[in-house]
């Protein structure tokens, strides 16, 4: 038998080598596909700190939020409905009570009056003196006026306020507290209409144990101001700023209203308050031109 040559042992020697390492690359790539594959490093997400919530506390009262022209508007609505329809006041109008508001009463928006006009609001420009004049006055009312209760003694009559103080609300048909666009008066070919009268006001109740100090009476409030005449525009008026809180009428409630003419005339009410204080407001700058509250009855 011939002897295999040392050529052939090592080309056969090499082609093992070969194959072990063929199949044992093959291996190694068939298990790593059978692992399973590790899972990517989770991403660092950045911690989210809420912010801390006000603890409530005993003076946080929603009977805090003021109301507004829009508010007292809607609130007279459901008495006056209350009362022609003849059922209870909602619920609604009884929680006014205690609630503060602030109301902006616009006037004089047909212009300056004269120094002897008798209007309750007016106002009157000296543009030599660049000096602003302005008289508020206002509306006093007997105290059987706003009563609700037939009465049926002299003692009745008399109600259980002294005295009645308020002031008439312009045009409570809307949330508006600027002066009216100036139109024409009539259109041509119409007829004449009646135009409705007042039917919504403020008023202050005082009995015998209120302070003196905070009646008015015949007494007006006035200011008298330097004004550069570019701040005088007399299609925007002024304001009278009322603010305090709602009251309650000697009845009770924080309105009344009336239909002294019958069921056929619109309810004619009135919003007790408490007034704490009233200033006049120049609206081209959102100017207060003069301030006056219960504390300190003189203008400052």
């Amino acid at each position: 038998m011939q002897e295999p040559s040392v050529r052939k042992s090592r080309l056969t020697l090499a082609a093992l080598l070969a194959a072990v390492a063929v199949i044992g690359g093959s291996g190694f790539l068939i298990g790593r596909a059978s692992v399973d594959p590790e899972p990517p490093a989770p991403k660092s997400v950045p911690t989210v700190i809420a912010p801390a919530l006000p603890t409530p506390t005993a003076d946080d009262d929603p009977r805090d939020d003021v109301l507004g022209r829009r508010d007292l508007i809607a609130l007279a609505g459901l008495a006056a409905d209350a009362v022609a329809a003849g059922t209870r006041v909602p619920a609604d109008v009884g929680e006014a009570v205690g609630r503060r508001f602030r109301l902006d009463l616009p006037f004089g928006c047909d212009g300056p009056t004269s120094a002897e006009s008798n209007a309750p609001m007016g106002w009157r420009y000296d543009a030599e003196q660049k000096t602003l004049r302005v008289s508020v006055r206002p509306v006093v009312w007997q105290p059987g006026d706003w009563s609700t209760r037939p009465a049926t003694t002299e003692a009745d009559e008399r109600d259980d306020a002294e005295a009645v103080e308020g002031y008439w609300v312009p045009r409570p048909w809307t949330s508006s507290e600027t002066c009216p666009p100036r139109r024409q008066a009539t259109i041509t070919g119409a007829e004449a209409v009646t135009l409705p009268g007042q039917t919504l006001a403020l008023a202050q109740f005082f009995d015998a144990s209120d302070s003196r100090q905070a009646r008015r009476g015949d007494k007006p409030f006035e200011s008298v101001t330097r004004v550069a005449p570019e701040d005088v525009q007399a299609e925007r008026g002024f304001h009278l700023r009322i603010s305090g809180r709602v009251a309650e009428t000697p009845d009770g409630s924080p309105i009344a209203c009336r239909q002294p003419a019958g069921s056929e005339q619109r309810p004619i009410c009135v919003i007790a308050v408490k007034i704490d204080e009233v200033a006049i407001i120049n609206p081209v700058r959102e100017e207060t031109l003069a301030t006056w509250t219960t504390a300190q009855p003189e203008a400052r």
